[in-house]
């Protein structure tokens, strides 16, 4: 029988003195926690079929976990596969063993399959079954050993083993710690590649508060393994199409609002918009973000027409917790600067309903 899930989240994770820093490696997650990884170290020393998933619309540091535990776990001589809900974007395909992922919407039968024979299943960067899309019956009906690594707050998704840590500024960053433990011999530079692209796309290259003392120490610790990170930079964010250049003026001029009297901007792109634009899968990454940059905004929203949705991305700076926001109104959540959701009304319906909810927020977005 299973032991009773683990549940690792560690408030005091940043505060270890610089003795027991160095005492175990430079990893700071406490003693328990490591013995949990010995655990499921040991767990897995049962042959089985291991099959390795995140989130829907995978982001740097879902791709960058799925890809270096893979490998990691190969290394190990496991029967180990992908699975990803739907397409990542294109600026990620260079990352190693991308070429091995399954894409559930586009290989439904295989992937099917593949969950169906599993007998232990990874779950990675997401902590509420939801977010697995179209795979949810399949994966809640698994009989499968769980294992869940993320960093966002409030879990929800059942699993054996939980390793959860909202103080890691990303899953990339949690997972390293854990494959020090588990057998650091196995890391190499690829596998250190994946998991410095996760961190970095999740910090917002290191510039997001969640980037903290020993995220840099992470790092130095992946350079350590001679990855390039000057060409991990331009592969993310300098590889992308004239049309994508031309979308983002686009949107800048034409279709970001800026609401002073509540430090807020939005951009939204509906689906001819996008396909005047040739819009593809990742196009839309990191316009969010752009309107932080105006002078005075703290709160911003990028809505984004699907064919049968309407995903939004929130950011904020300083207190305003857009992980509140997005649970209340738009069925999401993520962190306290960085959430999104989603909601099935039109685009002018959803840019509406957000107006009417600001002069609800006014007093908070009014705070530093």
């Amino acid at each position: 029988m299973m032991e009773k899930a683990v549940y690792l989240h560690t408030a005091k994770r940043h505060t270890l003195s610089v003795n027991i820093l160095i005492l175990i490696n430079l990893n700071i997650m406490t003693l328990d926690q490591q013995q949990q990884v010995i655990r499921l170290k040991d767990a897995l020393a049962t042959p089985g079929r291991i099959v390795i998933t995140n989130h829907q619309g995978p982001d740097g540091d879902a791709m960058g976990a799925l890809t270096a535990l893979y490998q990691f776990l190969r290394k190990k001589g496991y029967e180990v596969a992908m699975i990803t809900p739907n397409d990542y974007p294109e600026f990620l395909h260079w990352l190693p063993c991308t070429d091995e992922t399954i894409n559930f919407m586009r290989q439904k039968e295989l992937a099917t399959a593949t969950i169906e024979k599993a007998d232990y299943i990874f779950h990675l960067d997401y902590s509420q079954i939801k977010r697995s899309a179209d795979m949810i019956r399949l994966l809640s009906e698994s009989k499968a050993v769980r294992i869940l690594i993320d960093h966002h707050p409030e879990p929800s998704l059942s699993a054996d083993y939980l390793f959860s840590d909202t103080n890691a500024s990303s899953t990339c960053e949690l997972l390293f710690d854990m494959l020090k433990i588990w057998d650091a011999a196995l890391i190499d530079r690829d596998i250190a590649s994946c998991l410095y692209t996760g961190i970095m796309t999740d910090t917002g290259c290191f510039s997001f508060r969640s980037a903290t003392s020993y995220t840099f120490t992470t790092v130095s610790e992946l350079l350590a393994y001679g990855i390039d990170r000057d060409a991990i930079y331009d592969q993310v964010y300098d590889n992308f199409s004239a049309q994508r250049m031309r979308l983002m003026g686009y949107c800048l001029n034409n279709k970001m609002e800026v609401f002073p009297e509540y430090h807020t901007a939005i951009i939204s792109l509906n689906l001819e918009e996008q396909r005047r634009y040739d819009f593809v899968t990742g196009d839309s990454e990191g316009f969010v973000n752009l309107p932080l940059s105006v002078n005075g905004v703290r709160f911003t929203a990028f809505f984004l027409e699907k064919e049968d949705k309407i995903k939004i991305s929130f950011r904020s700076k300083g207190s305003f917790s857009v992980n509140n926001f997005a649970r209340k109104h738009f069925k999401g959540g993520g962190h306290l600067n960085a959430s999104g959701g989603e909601i099935r009304i039109s685009l002018d319906e959803t840019v509406k309903k957000f107006r009417e909810l600001l002069p609800l927020y006014k007093n908070e977005l009014h705070a530093p």
